[in-house]
């Protein structure tokens, strides 16, 4: 192996050392919180929303005591927010566990169970929150003569073509995000299936949700979506450390690798320019109650509506009543509003997928 060949990775290589080998982006003390907002640090009504679903979720399972797993849990702030309301507001007793590759933080509630691994027989709610966009992918790209290959990256971002993409991988890009036009690029998504499905694989009873930003067949980007971010500013992805380095998740593909048969992910497809609103907000291959898909996707915008989070203005009548609650309501709306505003936050997809309780469970 020449020092040249060393130079150049596949970017799920490089990325995931970039991210996560010593000295990785998400390995930082100041975590991801350092470097953009998620809608867990947007407002505290992104906690309140999950802690009203994981009640929702201890109601169908027929018990107050309940599991509650953070996939990609950053610096714990999801499960400290959740835990500051599940037991005053909802009587729950909450089990919780954050799945993190990072050490775990100074001064973390002592409640919440730290590990770098998926913990098995879940009861309750396994909850990933913009975790399955920073799982490490292939990026491929089909050169001028149609054949797709993978693209290779230096650590300064320089990329070049390499080899054909084939076996596993070939049969994801057919199926999931063909590339018909030289220059078109993809991220290949198989490794998110596979953490998707393990994370559904955890569970033996309750839900499984992931909420990222996403495209389904129809809203593909030609052009693929990687970046990176630093400090709250969009910045090339260069995979030395410096940045993160994330892509637009492809929902559907997840949605049938967690078990809906394709169901799901099909029927997304169908909808013009992939809006799952479009179709009356969900597709699901089965619902029950509260409106909530077997296994399906809506935007973030209906599923904190469904769990009580509105970004509509307190009446004005309230201001002269009770001046100091009308200013709390009206900043509530405010962050309401940009958790589920249109062209931000709101637009995120979440995948739902139930496990039912095994007879005698």
């Amino acid at each position: 192996m020449t020092d040249e060949t060393c130079q150049w990775q596949g970017w799920r290589q490089a990325t995931e050392r970039a991210l996560y080998g010593p000295g990785g982006f998400y390995l930082r003390p100041e975590g991801p919180a350092g470097h953009f907002r998620t809608s867990v640090h947007a407002s505290p009504l992104f906690a309140a929303a999950v802690a009203r679903l994981l009640a929702e979720v201890a109601e169908e399972l027929g018990t107050t005591e309940i599991d509650l797993v953070d996939v990609g849990a950053g610096r714990g702030e999801l499960l400290t927010g959740v835990l500051a309301v599940a037991g005053d507001a909802h009587g729950l007793t909450v089990r919780a566990y954050a799945v993190e590759r990072a050490p775990r933080p100074a001064g973390l509630d002592p409640r919440i169970e730290w590990s770098d691994r998926l913990p098995s027989g879940v009861r309750g709610l396994v909850f990933a929150n913009e975790w399955l966009d920073n799982v490490p992918v292939d990026v491929a790209e089909a050169d001028a003569e149609g054949t797709v290959r993978y693209v290779e990256v230096r650590t300064d971002g320089t990329e070049r073509l390499g080899g054909p993409v084939a076996g596993p991988d070939a049969e994801w890009l057919a199926r999931w995000w063909p590339l018909r036009e030289p220059g078109a690029r993809a991220e290949i998504g198989r490794p998110r299936d596979e953490a998707w499905a393990a994370a559904v694989g955890s569970l033996a009873a309750g839900r499984a949700v992931a909420v990222d930003y996403a495209h389904v067949r129809e809203s593909r980007p030609p052009f693929g979506s990687l970046t990176g971010f630093r400090a709250g500013r969009e910045v090339p992805p260069v995979p030395d450390g410096s940045c993160d380095l994330t892509s637009h998740v492809a929902l559907d593909a997840c949605a049938a690798a967690g078990g809906d048969g394709g169901g799901a992910s099909e029927a997304v497809a169908g909808h013009g320019g992939g809006d799952p609103e479009a179709a009356g907000g969900h597709v699901a291959s089965g619902s029950r109650g509260g409106g909530w898909p077997e296994a399906g996707i809506v935007t973030q915008r209906e599923a904190l509506g469904r769990l009580g989070v509105s970004g509509g203005r307190p009446p004005l009548s309230l201001a002269s009543t009770d001046p100091t609650a009308y200013l709390r309501a009206l900043s509530s709306a405010g962050e309401a509003a940009e958790l589920t505003g249109r062209g931000g936050l709101g637009d995120f997809l979440w995948l739902t997928r139930r496990v039912p309780g095994r007879p005698g469970g």
